[in-house]
């Protein structure tokens, strides 16, 4: 951060995003692409707020702790802008791409969880989503250093094309259309009768 001009700034402001400083009731009524807008419709549709991040602890240097909980405090708008939801697969992913921008180990370490995955949703990360995190966390702007408070009534396209990245597929749209076509897969299975065997 403190390579960034506006990091700099960050850290010297050390602004907070929670409920009593992020407007959300305002929020609501910003034009549908503003950044602002869809912090809040995102923060509604996965039925979090920004007060679940909790206080750094066992950081004694104090502008290091503040770097953390910053970090976990803008983890929401980084879901925001990606569109990825707070599903075991839009964390992992959203993970990855953190560590390619950050570098931060935690959101290496974090990569571990895809063996929880099933196999759709493995092969869907590995072929779809660790692709994606890569190559857009290693070429955006650190992202860290966006000072969100003043991004809030920008588009959303915007300020993902001056951060040099692109909106992955949509994991919630790409899960219902893999639901649909395995549940026509097995009625048609079912309406022939099953496998056949050799």
């Amino acid at each position: 951060m403190l390579s960034s001009l506006t990091g700099r700034r960050i850290l010297r402001d050390r602004p907070r995003i929670t409920t009593k400083t992020m407007p959300l009731k305002h929020l609501r009524t910003l034009p549908e692409k503003s950044v602002g807008r869809a912090y809040a419709s995102w923060l509604d549709k996965e039925a979090v707020s920004p007060d679940t991040r909790d206080q750094v602890q066992y950081i004694d240097d104090e502008e290091c702790a503040y770097v953390m909980q910053r970090y976990r405090e803008c983890h929401d708008f980084y879901h925001a802008v990606t569109g990825l939801p707070v599903l075991v697969e839009g964390e992992i992913a959203l993970k990855a791409f953190e560590f390619a921008n950050t570098l931060l180990p935690m959101t290496g370490l974090s990569l571990f969880a895809v063996a929880r995955l099933k196999p759709a949703e493995r092969s869907r990360f590995w072929h779809v989503y660790l692709p994606w995190a890569l190559t857009n966390g290693l070429r955006s702007k650190e992202i860290i250093n966006v000072y969100w408070e003043e991004q809030l009534e920008r588009n959303v396209d915007d300020l993902r094309l001056d951060l040099g990245m692109e909106k992955p597929p949509d994991l919630r749209e790409t899960r219902k259309a893999f639901r649909k076509q395995r549940k026509a897969t097995e009625d048609k299975m079912k309406r022939v009768g099953g496998p056949r065997s050799l």
